[in-house]
């Protein structure tokens, strides 16, 4: 049985870090939905022209990226790198009914959200601090390259292949899920004041799986008190 595991250095630096989970056993995730990309397209249009970059529920996580040693203008959180493509007028591709929707709700709570194919992994699916031996090959990339030493990466802690630097900065091509993927994890992350909107943020995306994407799946939680869920 397949583990998500929170290690408890991150709670020693992060205390209050709150993790949402979805666990997705079946799923029918096609390449484009209509429906999808309207609520998206609207959720978009209605944040444009308020700054979100500057928002306190993405200062946050500029703040965190300082506390574990990475520069977050060199290397942004991914609902900064959200918030300042929307500021800039962009619109957000639409790559597939899943991935759009987490984008939908990472927009709408400017929480970062992702997932990953569990069926490319071996071992656990780990949040912790990298020890430099780990590899990861960037989304859409071939190089693999090491990770700093003490950045919080999220990784298989079987094969050591990561499933995205930086906490959400990047993620890496072999879990990235496709029209194909039929076992998922989606993680929805909190930090502060931002945790309570976690669990309202899962369960709004969990029903808007089950109501467009036909999912099977089940909901958690991980924070210091609940470290490790089961999956598969």
């Amino acid at each position: 049985m397949k583990k998500v595991i929170i290690d408890r250095e991150i709670f020693d630096k992060f205390p209050d870090f709150k993790r949402g989970i979805i666990i997705i056993r079946n799923i029918e995730n096609n390449i484009f939905n209509d429906k999808i990309e309207i609520l998206l397209n609207r959720e978009i249009a209605e944040k444009s022209g308020k700054g979100l970059a500057q928002n306190d529920l993405v200062r946050i996580w500029e703040e965190a990226y300082l506390k574990f040693g990475a520069n977050p203008n060199k290397f942004p959180p991914s609902i900064k790198s959200l918030a300042k493509r929307i500021d800039a007028g962009g619109k957000i591709p639409f790559i597939n009914s899943v991935v759009a929707l987490f984008n939908y709700i990472s927009i709408k709570y400017l929480i970062p959200c992702g997932g990953d194919d569990f069926d490319r992994i071996e071992g656990n699916a780990k949040l912790g601090l990298a020890n430099g031996a780990e590899q990861f090959v960037p989304l859409g990339g071939t190089e693999s390259e090491n990770p700093v030493p003490g950045e919080i990466i999220y990784f298989d802690d079987k094969t050591l292949k990561v499933m995205c630097r930086r906490w959400n900065w990047r993620n890496g091509d072999f879990t990235k899920i496709t029209e194909k993927t039929g076992r998922m994890v989606i993680n929805l992350d909190g930090l502060s004041f931002a945790g309570g909107n976690i669990e309202e943020a899962r369960d709004e995306l969990a029903k808007l799986l089950v109501e467009h994407c036909e999912a099977e799946l089940a909901i958690d939680w991980l924070d210091r008190d609940n470290t490790e869920i089961e999956t598969f």
